[in-house]
């Protein structure tokens, strides 16, 4: 039995913990497990990830992507479908690359200690931001 109060948005902007599917050359999923940030009123998804990892390169090759959480508990899921655009890697610490990322962490986690450490890590670790729009939103919680 599904719950008809069950608000999909609502989990995912709780969720940190999520499967981000992209599309590999060969037409499968490739599964990978990211830490999202649903912002629900600007209909978007962000997520950092790593240039050259496969979820980054398909990305790149095909920007559809899907997105599911599951609540802790196991019995409400949600998923988010939606075309996601890519900033990134930057090069500068300082450079607009680096600045959405700063702006990512501050609505996913609030203030960072060291926002220079941070700068830095993102242009050594060559973040990118991927920022999908939300294009549909589909979930039930079964018990």
């Amino acid at each position: 039995m599904t719950s008809s109060s069950f608000d999909p948005h609502a989990l995912l902007a709780e969720s940190r913990l999520g499967v981000l599917a992209t599309i590999k050359a060969d037409g499968r999923p490739q599964l990978s497990p990211v830490t999202p940030f649903y912002d629900r009123d600007a209909g978007l998804l962000h997520v950092s990830m790593t240039e050259g990892r496969a979820k980054t390169a398909n990305l790149r090759r095909d920007p559809r992507a899907t997105l599911e959480v599951t609540s802790a508990d196991g019995w409400g899921w949600a998923t988010v479908e939606g075309v996601a655009t890519l900033v990134g890697p930057g090069t500068d610490p300082n450079g607009p690359e680096v600045d959405a990322l700063v702006g990512y962490y501050r609505a996913a986690a609030g203030e960072h200690p060291d926002w220079h450490e941070y700068r830095r890590v993102m242009v050594d670790d060559r973040r990118v931001l991927m920022t999908m729009t939300v294009e549909h939103v589909y979930g039930a919680r079964i018990r």
